[in-house]
């Protein structure tokens, strides 16, 4: 979900015409800056989908905070102004690169199944569930990741406790923000479900309706909550009353009677916050027309696969293809690596995943020459075998690629020391499991319905499936680029479910490759290929003539109203740095930095 806030809103296309949109704030509202997807100065940027969220991140850089208290300021903000795509019932993944050192690091924050999860936890009556009765349920709710992820960064590179980055978003919530067209129509989305728990029902949908557009919305609940992680830390969570709130409700979900919703409980216990860790872990990382690409390793498999598919480009100069042969090739080189994907990506405590073997440049050339600059390939196309790379064959049987849910939240920072921070986070579909922790202001995730319910193929061997503290496959690919010495380009991210792969890699071959702006590069209209038998199109390239050059090949299409909502940071000469976000996609994005150049 990419809510736009509705004061004093704007958005500001690539040909730099601004629209004013939606309603100034009250007064008794949080003030906001103008929300623009572009931003070049000096001092540190912040790119988020939210003004405030923005804005709260700018402010902890310009009190003297880092990057690392600045992402964790506006992932909090986040959690208040989008509560449907994030907070701390939920996950995600932090990249964090370290100007002194020069070196990335990054943060495995996913969350878990419960110590007591096997491969059926999805399966009921010898069946397994459908998607729509496990999501909101206690059974999707996996053990959350985000406030340890915040704890360890913090712990690790921060400059500043974790009470003092909350206050801006504490003071959000008690506030209030103001409502907009979008936020209402995803409230309106979740009506039903959200209608099943009436403490969810309470808090977003007040006096019993859905927020009115222009009014003010304010979260007093979430505001004690952060105050108490800002008091007591996150342990308050992984060993105190408010993890035993969290457990709960997910083993007993508060869903109203007369609902006649049957919300399946699932089984948290203490014992599974308590042995939560958020990992430290090293990148991935791969060479990219002489850049280095850094990314998160599994469980997710955003790193790989992204990894992978530029590999599988490298020997190509898309910066001479036209743009049919460009999106030929990307889309093929897509099709590919989610192939290889399927197969091979899960949790590692888990599975034995070939990493080094999917990234390495023997493995992507072995299946780059599968694609054909007149001939597409077919879908669901099967793996390959990174441990035994053989030119032009695939390793095995073919699997579809599993549904993730497509609304999450990404934010890049950069400061004036020259740290990056590249995080997603998330509580997976909109509105999460629907399921909202009673007084505490916030909604549970449904990440567990990320692990195959089923195996994908009962032919191959899926990593995905449920079990014991597993974390879930998933397609976050926070993503930050360096140069030959080691300093940064670009970092950049998305939400959109396994459409962040995509978008990740659509992105960085636009900046890299055919030489757009970075905020170009996030605006240009985009496909997704997962493996499928079609390729999705955004509506640009849907009506455009490219379509039927690329179906004169083989490729089919179907239209996607939207993929993805990328933002991004671009290091600058003398100091300057570029905030990039949408201009369009969920309502645009808001890029700030501390010091606005002229």
């Amino acid at each position: 979900m990419r809510r736009p806030v509705a004061r004093k809103l704007s958005v500001l296309a690539v040909s730099a015409a601004v629209v004013s949109v939606g309603a100034a704030a009250p007064p008794q509202a949080t003030s906001t800056p103008e929300k623009v997807p572009v931003a070049v100065g000096y001092g540190g940027a912040v790119s988020s989908v939210d003004a405030d969220a923005s804005a709260a991140g700018i402010e902890v850089l310009r009190n003297g905070g880092n990057a690392v208290d600045a992402a964790v300021a506006t992932a909090a903000a986040l959690g208040v102004t989008e509560p449907y795509s994030s907070g701390i019932g939920g996950g995600g993944y932090f990249v964090y690169y370290d100007a002194k050192s020069r070196k990335v690091h990054t943060i495995d924050g996913r969350e878990t199944a419960p110590l007591s999860a096997d491969s059926d936890l999805f399966v009921e009556n010898g069946k397994p569930l459908a998607f729509a009765d496990a999501v909101s349920s206690g059974l999707s709710v996996g053990t959350p990741g985000t406030p340890a992820t915040w704890a360890t960064a913090l712990d690790q590179w921060g400059s500043r406790s974790l009470g003092n980055v909350l206050k801006p978003a504490e003071r959000i919530a008690r506030q209030g923000f103001v409502v907009d067209d979008t936020f209402r129509s995803q409230t309106a989305s979740n009506e039903t479900r959200f209608r099943y728990f009436p403490d969810t029902a309470q808090l977003f949908l007040p006096g019993g309706q859905l927020p009115a557009v222009g009014s003010t919305f304010k979260n007093p609940d979430l505001a004690r909550t952060y105050a108490e992680l800002g008091r007591k830390g996150v342990g308050a969570i992984y060993h105190g009353d408010l993890g035993d709130d969290i457990v709960d409700t997910v083993n007993n979900p508060p869903v109203d009677p007369a609902s006649g919703w049957n919300a399946r409980p699932g089984d948290l216990s203490e014992k599974d916050l308590a042995a939560y860790r958020a990992k430290l872990q090293k990148p991935t990382s791969t060479s990219y027309r002489g850049l280095g690409v850094y990314s998160i390793a599994p469980s997710s498999s955003g790193g790989t696969t992204v990894g992978e598919a530029l590999n599988i480009l490298e020997n190509t100069d898309l910066s001479k293809a036209s743009e049919v042969q460009y999106l030929h090739h990307y889309i093929e080189a897509s099709r590919i690596a989610f192939a290889d994907r399927g197969r091979w990506v899960g949790d590692p405590a888990f599975e034995d995943v070939p990493t080094q073997g999917l990234l390495s440049q023997r493995f992507a050339d072995s299946r780059a020459c599968l694609i054909k600059d007149d001939a597409v390939l077919t879908s669901p196309l099967a793996p390959g075998d990174p441990r035994d790379p053989a030119a032009c064959s695939g390793g095995g049987t073919a699997a579809p690629t599993t549904y993730e849910g497509e609304n999450t939240t990404h934010l890049t920072v950069a400061d004036r020391w020259g740290n990056v921070v590249a995080y997603t986070l998330t509580i997976e579909q909109t509105g999460g499991s629907a399921i909202t922790v009673p007084g505490r202001g916030f909604i549970l995730n449904n990440e567990l319905t990320d692990f195959s319910f089923a195996p994908a193929n009962p032919a191959v061997h899926d990593p995905n499936l449920p079990g014991p503290g597993k974390r879930p496959r998933s397609s976050i690919s926070p993503t930050i680029v360096l140069d030959r010495h080691n300093r940064p380009v670009v970092a950049l991210g998305s939400p959109g479910g396994a459409t962040i792969i995509t978008t990740v890699l659509q992105v960085l071959t636009e900046f890299v490759d055919r030489g757009l702006p970075l905020v170009d590069a996030i605006a240009a209209p985009r496909a997704s290929q997962r493996n499928a038998a079609q390729t999705e199109l955004e509506p640009a390239l849907y009506s455009s003539g490219v379509r039927s050059q690329l179906e004169a090949i083989g490729h089919s299409f179907k239209l996607n109203p939207e993929i993805g909502a990328a933002t991004g940071v671009q290091r600058l000469p003398g100091g300057k740095w570029l905030a990039a976000a949408e201009t369009v996609r969920r309502g645009g994005g808001s890029a700030q930095v501390v010091h606005p150049a002229p």
